[in-house]
């Protein structure tokens, strides 16, 4: 190998670097491009009123009809929010008007509940549909329908 295979080399390699550095530092808009474009992730709506909050010395209590509890399996999917250890409030949601894109809903696929964000709603021919994904999922999950919706999950604690 000859001074130029080298230099080319390393070149390559710097140029490889450099890109990485940049992408991995968030400055891919920069250089026109766009890495990741659902960074700005919808809060979920709030379920539970102020009012419904209690704080006493010794214990918080919060009112919430048909509430159950809810645990987490640590697939990662939900990380930070959710994850192994982590406890949830759920409800079962009376109408689809009161599930907002935001919103952490259950569902069931191949069995299993999952648990993502809704991060589209729309209305097609078969009326409202939800698009979710896993917060740290590249895909979403595809279209569901408010019948298929178990659950909405109204607070977390860790």
């Amino acid at each position: 190998m000859g001074k130029l295979d080298y230099g080319l080399i390393f070149l390559l390699g710097f140029f490889s670097c450099a890109f990485i550095f940049l992408l991995y530092f968030g400055f891919g808009e920069m250089v026109g491009l766009v890495v990741a474009d659902d960074l700005d992730l919808s809060a979920p709506s709030d379920w539970i009123a102020d009012e419904d909050v209690l704080v006493l010395d010794d214990r918080v209590i919060i009112f919430v009809d048909n509430a159950t509890l809810s645990g987490y399996e640590p697939t990662g999917s939900m990380r930070p929010v959710l994850g192994a250890g982590a406890g949830g409030l759920r409800v079962v949601p009376e109408s689809e008007g009161q599930v907002k894109v935001g919103d952490i809903i259950s569902f069931r696929a191949d069995e299993k509940l999952i648990v993502h964000r809704i991060v589209e709603k729309g209305l097609d021919g078969e009326g409202v549909y939800f698009v979710t994904k896993g917060d740290n999922n590249s895909v979403v999950d595809g279209k569901i329908r408010f019948e298929e919706i178990e659950y909405v999950t109204v607070g977390v604690f860790w």
